[in-house]
């Protein structure tokens, strides 16, 4: 099983990789290339041109098979159970679905030490928590080397947290790939599954039992869900530090970091023009109380207006330096 994740930059670095591969290939090679879930995807279309093996997007509970390419379809998490491929509109990990990290941790749990994860090019470090475990359970990590990388941020991540096998520019990775999965590898089943990883797995798959019953993994934090507010679990991975919601919304620190950010520019938004409306509102009630001889009111509403113009101008600045 080898399972390859990858954002900005991906399209050239995965036609580069999976162009490489032998038609023999005996695994099935599983792609996860962060996509807007609202437009349509040509990968397979580019992949399937790029080399010899048949690439497309499959359906819920297709059997897996050696040689072919299964490409996550957009808005779908791509992911694996009893040798068949697995689709979810599961709770986005982060602010991707599909996501790098649910195909990698269901792919550690399916097939231990006969998984290869493959991290690639990419603008954030979604990959590194699943990169973990497939290293927990026996499995082989590779990851692009950064200084071949058109974006460093998601392999350097890798790199930074995860005790990688193989780090190597993406023109090399199709030969390593093809002789890792005909080397011996130890059973599936030789590592235990950790029940945590195990309880990730379904809370990507939707899975009732662990929706319904309110089961979490790690502890409260205090911190908030950049996309529902709901309260975050954070989870030690090793030196990674990790965050879940209560309904399954999954990030790692950078990411709530980047979620803050944007929820505080969508607040100064909401405020800036909450400020404007106030100020003109007053003005309006100004001139009105102006023109019907209240000149005191028309002060006081003149005085609001000036008071939200100021506000307005001081949060422009804010925004506008950063």
């Amino acid at each position: 099983m080898i399972t390859i994740g990858a954002s900005s930059g991906g399209v050239e670095a995965l036609s580069t990789l999976v162009g490489g591969l032998p038609a023999d290939l005996p695994a099935a090679v599983l792609v996860v290339l962060h996509f807007p879930q609202e437009a349509p995807s040509a990968l397979p279309r580019i992949l399937g041109r790029a080399g010899p093996l048949e690439a497309f997007h499959p359906e819920d509970g297709d059997r897996l098979e050696g040689g072919r390419v299964y490409v996550a379809p957009p808005g779908l998490h791509l992911l694996v159970e009893d040798g068949r491929v697995r689709l979810a509109r599961g709770p986005k990990e982060n602010g991707h679905r599909p996501a790098v990290d649910p195909l990698f941790r269901t792919a550690a749990l399916a097939y231990g030490p006969r998984a290869v994860g493959v991290v690639l090019t990419g603008a954030d470090d979604d990959g590194t928590a699943g990169l973990v475990a497939i290293k927990r359970m026996g499995g082989v990590a590779v990851v692009q080397d950064p200084d071949d990388a058109l974006f460093r941020p998601m392999p350097e991540s890798a790199l930074r947290h995860v005790d990688v096998d193989y780090c190597a520019p993406v023109g090399e990775m199709a030969p390593l790939l093809a002789r890792l999965v005909r080397g011996p590898a130890e059973k599936v089943g030789a590592y235990t599954a950790p029940e945590d990883l195990v309880l990730e797995a379904k809370i990507s798959g939707l899975e009732p039992s662990v929706i319904e019953g309110g089961r979490h993994p790690g502890k409260l934090s205090g911190f908030t869900c950049p996309e529902c507010s709901g309260p975050l679990y954070g989870i030690e991975d090793g030196p990674l530090t990790r965050f879940r919601c209560r309904v399954g919304h999954a990030y790692t620190a950078e990411a709530v970091l980047e979620g803050k950010n944007g929820a505080l520019e969508e607040a100064l938004y909401a405020a800036l023009n909450a400020l404007e409306e106030a100020a003109e509102m007053a003005e309006k009630l100004a001139a009105r109380a102006q023109s019907g001889g209240q000149p005191r009111a028309s002060e006081r509403f003149q005085a609001r207006a000036r008071k939200s113009r100021e506000q307005a101008t001081k949060i422009r600045r804010v925004m506008t330096e950063g």
